[in-house]
């Protein structure tokens, strides 16, 4: 099948400017030209409005910009799935996560997979979650499990595998610098408390928040890549913290800490898989994210 016309004629809708929607094409400015015209004669209306210094769609152009960029999704994914049918999927695909995900997501996830596609190696990294959709938007990851960020970035595509609170987290002991009424907080109360948070990330951002809302600057006493050693720190009793429920719930020392029942609460973490739109078009990784079941 040729969709050369519908690839030229996006790119003309997407630039309006036939000199860098031809070199998008690797056609010269005067195929590009002939090729709008021939598209033109066999819908027998308009598709651009032009003369010397701007080309604009018409209507008729806008309804047919729709219709192609439908059929060229319409046919990359058929063909991508005629292929996967033809033969044995092989290849490798990389999946970045935090030590939390990877036994509370990964088995579920991958143990279908690996049986239908046996031929496929999935090679698996750990570290800071805030780092995960970095990576995948830097390229040295092709997947990520990751909490959805405020703003997803337009390049992203994500899907949602559960949403997990974030709740405080105290000793199990009751120092004397633990808040005596979290349920109604009070700047005074919170002000000489000592708090373990992320490095960076939705959890950092979230708790900046709160103290922010409640007039005061949080008292810093180690800054952690990683949700679980924020647990470690806490159950020793070097301060409050700020976790994912779902990496307590998880977490080996969950019995030497305690949930703060902290007012307001702290938004719920969204945590799903992502990977970059274009990569969607390899036949390995659409395989894997036609698995994920959004939740």
């Amino acid at each position: 099948m040729d969709t050369r016309s519908l690839t030229q004629f996006l790119a003309l809708a997407d630039t309006l400017h036939f000199g860098r929607a031809s070199e998008a094409c690797h056609v010269s400015p005067s195929t590009l030209s002939r090729t709008i015209r021939q598209l033109e004669e066999s819908l027998g209306v308009t598709l651009f409005e032009r003369d010397n210094r701007h080309v604009a769609l018409t209507r008729q152009g806008e309804t047919f910009q729709h219709f192609a960029r439908e059929t060229l999704e319409r046919w990359e994914e058929l063909r991508l799935s005629l292929m996967s049918e033809a033969r044995r999927l092989t290849g490798e695909i990389s999946v970045y996560c935090s030590v939390t995900a990877s036994y509370s997501f990964l088995y579920e996830l991958l143990s279908e997979f690996r049986s239908r596609h046996p031929g496929i190696e999935l090679k698996l990294h750990t570290g800071d979650p805030a780092e995960a959709m970095n990576r995948v938007l830097g390229g040295d990851e092709d997947m990520a499990i990751t909490p959805r960020p405020r703003q997803t970035p337009e390049a992203l595509a994500f899907k949602s595998l559960t949403r997990a609170p974030l709740v405080f987290i105290a000793p199990r002991e009751t120092p004397d610098w633990i808040p005596p009424t979290p349920e109604s907080p009070r700047a005074e109360q919170w002000r000489e408390v000592p708090m373990i948070l992320s490095e960076a990330g939705l959890s950092r951002s979230y708790a900046d928040t709160w103290f922010r809302a409640l007039g005061v600057a949080p008292r810093i006493y180690a800054q952690v890549a990683g949700h679980e050693a924020i647990v470690s720190m806490v159950g020793l009793g070097f301060g409050i913290g700020v976790v994912p429920k779902i990496v307590l719930d998880n977490s080996p020392l969950r019995e030497r800490v305690r949930i703060l029942p902290v007012k307001p609460e702290l938004p719920h973490y969204d945590v799903g898989l992502c990977v970059l739109e274009r990569r969607l078009r390899s036949p390995l990784i659409r395989a894997l994210w036609d698995e994920v079941v959004e939740r």
